[in-house]
């Protein structure tokens, strides 16, 4: 089958709906995921498809529906769950951190939990309080979870198929600005491995890292560099734990200079986590500080703010000038 050009959205629509129709363990479980088919459409059409057994519409309850995938998964099943929006999250934070992803050492290996948990995360779509979040490094931090972001619909598809085939429990956080940026899908390619970095811009003189949301900006700030006459190098993540250091490392010992990207507040984020790691390991190729470009350590913002609080062109452009001023 020739690639197929898709948005992000329909990409993991067709995802979950092929890993519905070839295992039928696989359920897909969340508030209005059913009948309306998600507040962006992502599960349309799958209820009607597969049946409420398999596409079910679940109580306004985080905690009840994570849960629920808990017990489905101990019983053979491979929940895949949606929390609708990125700040619903917390009332299931106990539910995943004390048991989803403690069952697996709890019972010295014997309970394995293949659950996904898909939630819609970041900014940039004018949303009210709670609907535009970035909590990533708060599940990267939990041993036992997996923590993956696509930034394209390629990616969307072949890692929701890895996702859901894992039997560790996988936070699958989704780019909700980036739902309807198209890319090509082909449903037949071998995907590379899950936590594997991607260089998707080579360059020369700096590393720009980034996962999720913040790819298509770096890419745009590559673009802007360019016409000054300077090489950037753009690294999607795609994981957040684990992470694939390696990938990092290689970039910046030829770029010697890196700039980490997230929208989540720089303050604890992830990108702290890879500045520490990349200072021990490439420390006689650094020719600059590791600096970090994300939001303000503030609650996020009311819409008419937004723009003001994310990450955008010009931020990210300053600190490449200050990287490369060393």
């Amino acid at each position: 089958m020739a690639a197929e050009k898709m948005a992000l959205a329909k990409a993991i629509n067709e995802s979950l709906r092929r890993a519905l129709d070839t295992d039928p363990k696989v359920l897909v479980m969340g508030e209005d995921v059913g009948k309306l088919g998600g507040v962006f459409r992502v599960t349309d059409g799958l209820q009607k498809d597969f049946g409420e057994d398999r596409v079910i519409d679940t109580p306004l309850a985080e905690s009840g529906i994570v849960g629920t995938a808990i017990g489905l998964a101990l019983r053979g099943y491979r929940p895949v769950v949606e929390i609708q929006f990125d700040g619903f999250v917390f009332p299931a934070y106990d539910q995943i951190v004390t048991q989803l992803a403690k069952m697996h050492a709890r019972s010295l290996g014997k309970v394995k939990m293949p659950v996904v948990v898909r939630i819609p995360y970041g900014g940039g779509i004018g949303a009210v309080e709670h609907h535009s979040e970035s909590p990533e490094a708060l599940f990267a931090h939990v041993a036992g979870l997996k923590v993956v972001s696509p930034s394209n619909a390629s990616d969307a598809y072949w890692m929701m198929q890895q996702a859901i085939q894992s039997d560790d429990p996988v936070i699958f956080f989704e780019p909700k600005r980036r739902y309807w940026d198209k890319g090509e899908v082909n449903t037949e390619a071998i995907p590379g491995p899950l936590h594997k970095a991607k260089v998707v811009r080579e360059g020369t003189d700096l590393t720009l890292v980034a996962y999720g949301p913040m790819v298509k900006l770096c890419q745009e700030v590559a673009d802007a560099a360019a016409e000054e006459g300077r090489s950037l190098e753009v690294v999607d993540l795609r994981s957040v734990s684990p992470l694939d250091f390696d990938s990092i490392q290689a970039s910046v010992e030829k770029t010697r200079r890196l700039v980490v990207v997230h929208e989540a507040p720089v303050f604890f984020g992830s990108g702290a986590e890879i500045a520490a790691r990349i200072t021990e390991r490439c420390f006689y190729h650094l020719e600059a500080p590791v600096l970090r470009v994300g939001g303000y350590h503030a609650p996020y913002p009311p819409a008419r703010l937004e723009e003001e609080y994310l990450p955008g062109l010009d931020r990210v452009l300053d600190a490449v000038d200050r990287a490369l001023a060393y």
